[in-house]
């Protein structure tokens, strides 16, 4: 029995998230998806985001008729099962039994044919009690949480004692659903050709200057191939713009670029050295940031030494990017906690490298794409105590600044903070959840 595109090129990207590491979203932009129509591709991207935002529900589901832990599986027919069970419990339209003899057929193309009777009866039994409900495990707490919206209970653990109850089941309803995509114009004419291109936006909701996709297929539209836009969210977006202006700027882990083309932008005069280890991304960073003004540099930021002083400097980290769970719902199954320290002893150097580079009267900003405090305001604090000259600018006074140069569109700057730092959560702002903190440099 053939396999159709969608579920053939949803397996393959599946398989490949979870053997290799590798990030779906990525994946499925990637060129190879062009041979698909535009149904098939659709129908792709639903299977796979699904399949990995509802995994650990999905592995429950199929655990009550398996007689082997579904943790124990090769991952070939673990995919399989699960690619199964999204379609079976989570998308309505699929019939049954397309999804449970397509799946089977892909255990068998997959090499693992002495286990094809066994997902042949795994998934028939849950064909038959699909719509069935997973058990409870506990109202307004993290397990509730963790099983009401399938995600790790130490997230939701930690994200109830951060933000509240009521806050972080907002954010875990949010990671659930496809993120709406905001767009950066890079061009002066870009709007125009968006709309003559027929697709449609509307005005951003923190940003005047960002825009909100509405309809149309913008990945195949010219303004989109020629970076004439380029879809990035509004608070990646927000960050950029409280860099502020400068005639020299650093932008410290710079690949893939969006923010440092969004700081190119906003200071044309400036010349802005963006920083990045790995050969291949700066490689597409080059590829999105062709202005004259932006000198790439590969290699490592805290080894570098410069020949000169910065007037603004982006420390954007590598995180855990748990703010960003809606449109990367892998991490949740790929982060731990005790990754966390790890990536603070990197955060903190980056951060010390950037302030190295800073001029006296100069502004940095440190951001992460992460909820998490050790990766934010745990940061800041040991960055404080150990770097002399640098002092914190409440977040809110520099949104007030924006909002009176009429850049920020939020009515209320103060519900984009808390204490002295930008942080939005997604399901609570119209965005990924981010820090930010604002600082600068004394004057000798």
């Amino acid at each position: 029995m053939a396999v159709s595109p969608a579920r053939a090129f949803a397996y393959d990207i599946l398989i490949r998230v979870e053997r290799d590491g590798s990030y779906a979203s990525e994946l499925l932009n990637a060129p190879r998806m062009d041979g698909l129509s535009r149904e098939d591709r659709a129908l792709t991207y639903e299977l796979v985001m699904s399949t990995l935002r509802w995994q650990s529900e999905l592995d429950a589901r199929l655990a009550q008729y398996s007689s082997q832990k579904i943790s124990r599986l090769d991952g070939e027919v673990r995919v399989a099962l699960r690619l199964a069970a999204c379609q079976l419990s989570r998308l309505e339209r699929i019939p049954a039994h397309a999804a449970v003899h397509e799946s089977v057929e892909l255990v068998k193309q997959s090499g693992k044919r002495s286990a094809v009777p066994f997902a042949n009866a795994v998934l028939r039994k849950l064909a038959a009690n699909a719509k069935s409900a997973v058990a409870d495990s506990g109202a307004e707490s993290a397990a509730g949480l963790a099983a009401e919206f399938a995600h790790p209970e130490w997230m939701t653990a930690r994200w109830i004692d951060m933000y509240g109850y009521s806050a972080a089941r907002s954010v875990c309803a949010a990671n659930q659903h496809a993120p709406g995509a905001s767009l950066r114009l890079c061009t002066a004419d870009a709007e125009e050709e968006l709309r003559e291109a027929g697709i449609q936006i509307a005005p951003g909701a923190l940003l005047t200057g960002a825009r909100r996709l509405l309809s149309g297929d913008l990945a195949h539209s010219i303004p989109f191939r020629d970076h004439h836009v380029a879809v990035q969210d509004e608070a990646s977006q927000l960050v950029a713009a409280l860099v502020g202006k400068g005639a020299r700027i650093l932008d410290c882990c710079a690949a893939p670029g969006g923010k440092t083309a969004a700081i190119a932008a906003r200071n044309p005069g400036a010349q802005i050295t963006a920083v990045e280890l790995h050969e291949h991304r700066a490689k597409v960073l080059k590829e999105r940031v062709p202005a004259m003004n932006v000198k790439v540099v590969i290699g490592n930021v805290t080894a570098i030494e410069f020949a000169e002083q910065f007037d603004c400097v982006l420390a954007d980290v590598p995180c855990s990017g748990t703010g960003t769970l809606a449109g990367n719902p892998e991490i949740k199954w790929r982060v731990k906690a005790e990754d966390l320290a790890g990536l603070k002893d990197l955060q903190v150097s980056i951060f010390k490298a950037g302030a190295k580079a800073l001029a006296p009267g100069g502004r940095l900003v440190y951001s992460t794409c992460s909820l998490e405090m050790e990766e934010g305001e745990g940061v800041v604090e040991q960055v404080l105590r150990g770097v002399e000259g640098l002092s914190v600018i409440p977040c809110e006074s520099v949104l007030e600044e924006l909002k009176s140069t009429g850049e920020l569109a939020w009515a209320e700057p103060k519900t984009l903070v808390r204490g002295d730092f930008l942080r939005t959560l997604p399901g609570i702002h119209p965005c990924d959840g981010f820090f930010a903190a604002v600082l600068q440099r004394g004057k000798d």
